[in-house]
């Protein structure tokens, strides 16, 4: 709640010297009353824009560099430096604080607006350069997060300056507004964020609108208000500087389809058929189409490759099907392609999919490219799809409900998958399998992740299951997108993929004699990927929980 105004303490010295001289009463267009409430307007809408531009920082960062956690640990942390150093470098303009004010608000709204355009920018035309520009989009990261952090620890001090110019307050009732102002404004701000600007203009136009509107509304304030505290000509380069800012604005906001596009296809190829942000993710589909191989791409990272999907799906699928498969449960795997291997087996009467995202399921369903690969699997009447997050789904599922269990989930080293591959997760993924089912994990990489790999496997066997672990060869360096895009990190490309066999018994990998013939796995290749994973155990290490993740 906004406090009345406060008069000084008896005996104070004055704050001013001479009315509308520098650091003295403003001379304002309006009544007292009503400047204070612009200010703490102008005070709301700006946190509002600030904590837009640390969430779409934050965002962008985790889809284009990976791991979500340690993004916005650097980004935040960055940024709250950053603004204690503009408060303090503030303090030197408190004689000039309204053309402080609308100068810093003007130089925020253009960074933080370009601040998104910038950084995806860089990533998709240099993101692959190498050698000394290996982290050039991590540089730039934290450059737009002290930039952004100094403009935003700049604005409380100038604000509180001219809010006591208004009308004097002390000391402490007066931080009280302001700081309720800007708190409520960043509550809006991080609602409107992922509620409002991503969903309905996107990472980009988001930002630039946010730019625009804290152009407007710093210049509005400034020359508005405090008009008579700025000479003639300031008031023109005020004028200026803003309307260029929004000029600069409004042209990126008109050409950002085409440039995203652009940037697209330098991340991806020219092959790029479907792209859509979900409600979940970036969803990326290119080729399939034309003799060209089909690649799908979730958030930046490379999920399914026409060129080797085979190989995983096959090594997925086929050893867990080896025993009683009528109910199968599938936990991600929304392109159809686990499934179309599990129909290609005898015997089984129902297929249960628990997909995430919709849009990934329609794909798979009407797309001409995946949905030839996968073999038209979604119109197969035995297989049904819930759109939901496996962990919440398990926890209402029918105990021993399935045969088969396939964890077909992305890769654990990503932040956001973490959960699923808990001691916890696992336990609800026993209590759904009948005594004699069989549980798969994709585990991710065995040779360029092994204490990844080990790590699920204990964290399995933490369960209460007994496990068999094995590889699969094959899968290509360099082809990825996202965080794995630098030369340095496609020579260490992950070149196979890692599985754990897992239940109440001991397991054996093997494929079911009287099933189908994979196109590509053998019993030999099984043994040889078995063998290959069991070199790389690394023995003790403890599982993974819900509050203590490991990987």
């Amino acid at each position: 709640m906004i406090e009345p105004h406060a008069p000084a303490p008896p005996g104070s010295p004055p704050h001013w010297s001479a009315p509308g001289g520098p650091g003295g009463p403003a001379r304002l267009p309006v009544r007292p009353g009503t400047g204070r409430f612009l200010v703490l307007a102008g005070v709301f809408v700006c946190a509002a824009c600030g904590l837009v531009y640390e969430l779409e920082l934050v965002a962008l960062a985790s889809y284009l560099m990976g791991d979500s956690v340690t993004q916005a640990s650097v980004v935040l942390s960055v940024m709250v430096f950053a603004m204690g150093i503009g408060s303090l470098a503030a303090k030197r303009l408190r004689g000039l604080a309204a053309a402080g004010f609308g100068a810093v608000e003007a130089t925020l709204a253009l960074v933080g607006g370009c601040s998104a355009m910038a950084l995806y920018a860089v990533f998709a035309w240099t993101g692959d350069w190498g050698g000394m520009w290996a982290s050039g989009p991590r540089c730039l990261l934290v450059a737009f997060s002290l930039a952004t952090g100094v403009l935003i620890g700049a604005e409380v001090p100038l604000l509180m300056e001219l809010i006591q110019r208004i009308r004097r307050q002390d000391a402490g009732g007066a931080v009280a507004d302001l700081s309720a102002a800007d708190y409520v404004g960043a509550l809006v701000g991080g609602l409107a964020f992922p509620f409002l600007l991503l969903p309905f203009l996107g990472q980009l136009t988001g930002a630039l609108l946010t730019g625009a509107v804290n152009a407007v509304v710093g210049g509005a304030l400034v020359l508005g208000l405090f008009r008579g505290d700025l000479t003639r000509r300031a008031r023109w380069l005020l004028l200026l500087a803003n309307g260029l800012v929004l000029a600069i604005l409004a042209s990126a906001a008109v050409l950002v389809d085409d440039f995203e596009r652009a940037a697209r296809q330098a991340m991806y190829g020219r092959d790029v058929r479907v792209a859509l942000q979900t409600g979940v993710q970036e969803v990326v589909l290119a080729g399939g189409t034309h003799g060209r191989p089909l690649a799908l791409f979730i958030d930046g990272r490379l999920r399914v490759s026409g060129r080797d999907e085979l190989r995983y799906h096959e090594a997925l699928v086929h050893p867990a099907m080896t025993g009683p498969h009528a109910r199968v449960l599938i936990l991600g795997g929304g392109d159809g392609l686990a499934a179309r291997e599990v129909l290609r087996h005898p015997g089984v009467d129902r297929v249960d999919i628990v997909e995430l995202d919709a849009e990934v399921a329609r794909l798979a369903r009407t797309d001409p490219g995946l949905s030839a690969l996968n073999r038209h699997a979604y119109g197969d009447p035995r297989v049904h799809v819930t759109v939901q997050d496996a962990f919440g789904w398990l926890r209402g599922a029918s105990p021993a409900a399935y045969d088969v269990v396939v964890s077909d989930l992305p890769d654990p080293r990503i932040t956001a998958s973490t959960k699923l591959y808990s001691q916890e997760f696992y336990g609800l993924t026993r209590r759904v399998l009948t005594p004699g089912g069989r549980l798969v994990v994709h585990a991710g990489p065995v040779a360029a992740g092994p204490r990844v790999y080990w790590t699920v496997d204990a964290t399995v066997r933490a369960a209460g299951f007994r496990t068999a672990p094995y590889g699969m060869k094959g899968r290509r360096a360099g082809f990825a997108a996202g965080p794995d895009r630098t030369p340095a990190d496609r020579s260490r490309a992950p070149r196979d993929w890692g599985f754990v066999l897992a239940a109440r018994t001991d397991p054996r990998p093997r494929l079911d004699p009287d099933g189908p013939r994979p196109r590509i796995l053998t019993d030999a290749s099984l043994a040889a990927g078995a063998r290959a994973a069991r070199g790389t155990r690394i023995a003790g290490l403890p599982a993974s929980t819900l509050v203590h993740p490991r990987y």
